[in-house]
């Protein structure tokens, strides 16, 4: 038995599709090549070796080229994050190659801000997912010591490189762990909103801190995220930001935006993802949650074209929430399919 997306369980068209829907018909790829293993295309081979060999020249103490691949990434500040958080975990393994940068260059703001993250990290493993008072009282002390100190590490590292927004991306992300009132958060985020004011992973951790679960509520977190779609520049999948808040709302079974606003805000993010560059990792999970807004509000003809440009790929959220995946996201599309039929028809 298929669980279905709630929208979908609302569906009469999705109770057509299994005998009406023809793939092939619709520019759609056929079921049985869809693929459950990734969201979109696998990462080419020689990323994944690249990064391996970054791993093992720092493993073997070569720090110099962790340095000079962060370098490298200039001021394109959201892959300077995507490799902090690669280095990141090299560094989670064994840290001895980092320990040797900070040595060797105590006023690197690079260096200093991968010690920042990986303080951090290394706390948010201790404490777990649970909630608070499910999580042992000597891991949850330990972690309030390391959340601190990682505030503190980036609070250095921003001293050190006054225009770098990585710093500021650390003290955001830490300021739930840290308890952070909305008072202190703001001035944080104007910091790092400052050097970076389209940074994905900022916009990110800033929106979990101002969801409800966390210290804000649902209409401040969509506020925020709405204002990231409105700002996103050309290129940038920053309009994303919308659909995870979405997302956030629906997990935690809150009322959704409906209507002809809800429509239009999910028409523009379309709108702005299509000019994110093809290659773009975050841009493939995106589509999949895009797809399923567009579905749940009606937009057939809209979500089929990302049905279309998603292809074979249904590795992801929201349909690896069902027992079936596959099935889940083959009944979405042929909803997508039936829907924008019949309103071609009318």
């Amino acid at each position: 038995m298929i669980r279905l997306t709630a929208s979908l369980r609302r569906s009469r068209l999705a109770a057509r599709v299994p005998d009406q829907f023809d793939p092939s018909a619709h520019g759609l790829v056929p079921r049985a090549e869809l693929d459950d293993r990734w969201p979109g295309p696998p990462p080419p081979l020689h990323e994944a070796k690249a990064a391996q060999a970054l791993a093992d020249a720092a493993w073997d103490g070569d720090w110099q080229t962790a340095a000079a691949h962060l370098e490298a990434a200039g001021q394109d500040w959201d892959e300077h994050w995507s490799r902090m958080e690669l280095l990141q975990q090299v560094a989670a393994e064994d840290d001895g190659w980092l320990d040797a940068w900070r040595a060797a260059r105590p006023e690197d703001g690079d260096a200093a801000t991968l010690h920042a993250l990986l303080l951090l990290r290394r706390a948010w493993a201790i404490r777990g997912s649970a909630y608070a008072h499910e999580v042992p009282e000597e891991r949850m002390s330990r972690f309030r010591q390391l959340v601190p100190a990682s505030i503190e590490a980036a609070r250095k590292a921003s001293l050190a490189a006054p225009g770098h927004p990585g710093p500021w991306v650390v003290m955001v992300t830490a300021a739930r762990g840290a308890q952070y009132s909305p008072h202190q958060f703001v001035p944080l985020w104007a910091e790092l909103a400052a050097r970076a004011p389209y940074h994905y992973e900022g916009h990110w951790q800033a929106m979990q801190y101002w969801c409800a679960k966390w210290f804000g509520s649902d209409r401040q977190m969509l506020e925020f995220a709405e204002h990231a779609l409105r700002i996103a520049p050309e290129g940038s999948p920053l309009a994303g930001i919308y659909l995870h808040a979405l997302q956030e709302l629906e997990q935690r079974g809150s009322r959704l935006p409906s209507g002809r606003r809800a429509q239009d805000l999910l028409v523009a993010a379309a709108r702005s993802l299509g000019t994110v560059p093809a290659g773009d990792r975050r841009l493939p999970r995106l589509r999949h949650l895009l797809a399923h807004h567009l579905l749940r509000t009606g937009l057939y003809e809209e979500a089929l074209e990302q049905f279309r440009l998603i292809g074979p790929w249904c590795g992801a959220g929201p349909w690896d929430d069902e027992r079936d995946i596959v099935a889940a996201f083959d009944l979405a599309r042929g909803t997508a399919a039936l829907g924008a039929a019949r309103r071609n028809r009318s």
